[in-house]
């Protein structure tokens, strides 16, 4: 694969706040990247600077190898072949589906424009619409329009400010798959915005999860999941418990669960150990050391809290238990991820 954006050492200020910070991220081709952060971190700052809706301090971008952003060299947004859909969709409420699809194709003699928004429609499985206007449309609708409009350009990278923000809780699991599908059968190099993590995890390759104006972790969400590099990752991507934890001399380390193997780290600080929940299992047993201090009900699964040895730690499971039983906890074999502690 090669790489679709490049982006060096990106630093945008606001008001003499630097909004990026020697920001780095590199995309290759097909990839879709989520930028995954709370409101503030960044990630639309991010989007737009890629778009070139947003002046720069300094850094430098490139597209397939074409520099957009360097010392001397600012490109304006027309030129970068870029595309954009904004959370709204921001489709022409004056003009048809299909005159919103063929809005870009400047300079297309008329078969052609005709050949691509039938094109464009039937790849968002809204042939025969192009008649309508956005407000006869459904917002899951008005969301394959936005994007058969975009592609119908054939961008070098597209751009999708919580595109998913919009849609019913009902139909956004089913949207994310089939545009999903539709982006990998077309080579499409995508990067979206969401404060999702569900979002994340279902429609990108990688995530970025920003902070601050900086990436605190870019990779494969379950990566950045079981193998977090800061807490702030760690806990924003999903629930855990830490145990303390104190290292040996014989690649183990003690904790109030008992001894387990870890790798050789120098370390004199105080550790805590991040177990996440779908690392431990539990069996009811009235002789067992765990106690379910707290039990929520989840539909597919139940959330319990389980006291043990003075450590409170979260377990998912389908047993149906109660507050106050007896458990067996076990621990699943894994690689231990230890922060210094608070």
């Amino acid at each position: 694969m090669s790489e679709a954006l490049t982006v060096s050492d990106l630093i945008c200020r606001y008001n003499g706040q630097a909004v990026l910070s020697d920001l780095s991220l590199h995309v290759e081709k097909g990839e879709i990247v989520c930028l995954l952060g709370a409101s503030g971190c960044g990630k639309t700052t991010l989007l737009k600077a890629i778009a070139g809706l947003l002046p720069l301090d300094s850094g430098k971008m490139s597209i397939n190898g074409r520099e957009i952003v360097g010392e001397a060299v600012n490109m304006p947004p027309e030129q970068r072949n870029v595309g954009m859909i904004f959370q709204d969709y921001a489709l022409f409420p004056h003009l048809t589906v299909g005159e919103n699809v063929s809005f870009g194709l400047t300079g297309w003699d008329k078969a052609s424009v005709a050949a691509r928004v039938k094109e464009m429609l039937a790849l968002v499985k809204l042939d025969g619409l192009e008649g309508r206007y956005p407000h006869q449309l459904s917002g899951g609708q008005q969301q394959r329009v936005a994007i058969a409009r975009a592609l119908a350009c054939k961008p070098d990278l597209l751009l999708l400010d919580e595109p998913f923000s919009n849609i019913d809780t009902q139909v956004r699991h089913s949207l994310i798959k089939e545009i999903r599908k539709i982006f990998k059968e077309q080579g499409v190099t995508a990067i979206f915005v969401t404060h999702s993590r569900e979002e994340a995890f279902a429609f990108a390759d990688k995530l970025a999860v920003m902070n601050h104006g900086v990436i605190e972790q870019y990779g494969q969400a379950t990566t950045l999941y079981y193998q977090p590099s800061s807490r702030f990752v760690a806990d924003f991507l999903g629930h855990g418990s830490y145990v303390p934890a104190s290292l040996n001399n014989d690649n183990t380390m003690s904790t109030p669960l008992g001894k387990w193997p870890v790798e050789h780290i120098n370390s004199d600080t105080a550790l805590e150990w991040l177990i996440r929940p779908q690392n431990l299992t539990l069996e009811p047993d009235s002789t067992g050391q765990g106690t379910v201090t707290d039990a929520q009900f989840m539909g597919d699964s139940s959330r319990y809290l389980v006291e043990i040895n003075e450590q409170t730690l979260m377990v998912y499971s389908n047993q149906l238990l109660n507050v106050g039983d007896a458990v067996n906890l076990e621990i699943r074999p894994h690689a231990p991820v230890l922060f210094a502690s608070h």
